[in-house]
This record gives structure tokens, C-alpha cells and sequence, in this order.
């Protein structure tokens, strides 16, 4: 249900109206310099906020996750102060590809439903497919235009509405759990107050009345 926003005109719904007031951020990551200011300046010209760095491993550093260096895997996640909302990366880099990124990003977690985009001066129609296959949300080739870059803002829009809705259902989740506690405590109190016990405190009460009675007997 959530994939059907992305095709209609979200300025029609007030939440949308509300995420389009907010300034996105956007991690870019690609070895080369003039790929990543190209990158930037167009991701600058859309009003997004810009973080660059030049490798997988430092994006990975900046999302929170500490990286093993022997066997470059993520280990002990921890949460970034800044929010990510989308990751571009490119494909061909040296160390950790832009598809070993993808499923270190997708494999974790906090960060799985984070849209991720891949780009590369190469079209290679199974490395796309892959890409797609793993969790991309879209494969450009270079050199990115701004037509591109247009095309990120729904997969921003549906992950925020996807956090908002999930939300939403942990508030309602915690009411209910508080409700449920307040009215059986609620219950319990009339029950005292009616003369209602529970078993095991009646059952104490009847035991001391008939040792009662036993002893007026004996008297």
C-alpha cells in the first residue's frame, strides 16, 4: 500500500504537505571528486542538505555502524545524531563496492528502511537487476542529471510516511497497554470496595475464622 504513494500527487495529503517543508538530508557516497561535487551541487540545487565522503567505510562510520576491519563487517550499531533520509552511492569503488554497501545498509536493523540509489558509468543490465534485486530503490547512470536527482524526494516520502505510520501504531500500542493496566487496577480496587476478594485472601479470611470458632469452642 505503501509503494501506491509514489505514483499519486502527494501535495495532496496534509502529511506530505508537512514533509515537504522539510529540508532532506542526503549521504553521497563515490570515490571520485568530481563525481561526488557534481553530486552535490545538483543535490544542493534541489534544496537537500548534502553530507559527502568518499567511501563505503566511512559511510558506514557516519551512519553509526563501526566496521571490523579484518573482516569488514558491521559491528555495534549505534544512532547517528544526524538523520539520514536517503543514501546515494556509487557503484565501482575501490575496498567496498556501492552493492556491498547496499546489503551491509540492508542488513542492518536500524538502517534497513533507509531508500538507498546506486549509480554507475556502466550499464550492466545484471549488476542493475542485483542492485534492485538487494533493496535499491533506483540504478541512474552517469553522469547524474537533475531529471535524477527529481526522482528521489517519493522514495523520501514514502519511507517518512512508512516511520510516521509505524509511529503511530507504537502510541496507539502503548495506550492500549496503559488502558488495559489502569482499568484492571481499576477493577481490582471496585472489587475490594464491593466486598469482592480474591481466592487466595479468602481463603486466609476462612481459615482464621474457623480457627476462631475452634477456640470459642474450647473456651
Amino acid at each position: 500500500m505503501l509503494r501506491d504513494f509514489v505514483g499519486l500527487q502527494y501535495s495532496h495529503f496534509p502529511l506530505f504537505q508537512s514533509f515537504k517543508k522539510t529540508q532532506f538530508h542526503v549521504l553521497a557516497v563515490d570515490d571520485s571528486l568530481p563525481d561526488r561535487k557534481l553530486i552535490e551541487r545538483l543535490l544542493k540545487t534541489s534544496s537537500y542538505q548534502v553530507t559527502t565522503v568518499d567511501s563505503g567505510s566511512k559511510a558506514l562510520e557516519f551512519l553509526g555502524l563501526q566496521v571490523d576491519k579484518v573482516n569488514k563487517l558491521p559491528i555495534s550499531p549505534d544512532q547517528q545524531d544526524i538523520e539520514v533520509n536517503l543514501i546515494i552511492t556509487d557503484y565501482c569503488m575501490p575496498g567496498m563496492t556501492g552493492y556491498d554497501l547496499l546489503k551491509k545498509i540492508k542488513g542492518s536493523s536500524y538502517l534497513k528502511d533507509i531508500p538507498v540509489v546506486i549509480m554507475s558509468s556502466e550499464n550492466v543490465p545484471s549488476r542493475i537487476n542485483r542492485c534492485l534485486e538487494e533493496g535499491a530503490e533506483e540504478f541512474f547512470l552517469k553522469p547524474v542529471q537533475l531529471s535524477d536527482v527529481n526522482k528521489l524526494k517519493p522514495h523520501i516520502l514514502k519511507w517518512k510516511s512508512k516511520k510516521h505510520y509505524q509511529h503511530k501504531q507504537l502510541l496507539q500500542s502503548n495506550s492500549l497497554i496503559t488502558s488495559s493496566s489502569n482499568n484492571s487496577s481499576s477493577n481490582k480496587r471496585r472489587a475490594a470496595d464491593c466486598g469482592v476478594l480474591p481466592d487466595r485472601t479468602r481463603l486466609r479470611l476462612n481459615r482464621c475464622l474457623t480457627t476462631l470458632r475452634i477456640k470459642e469452642r474450647q473456651i
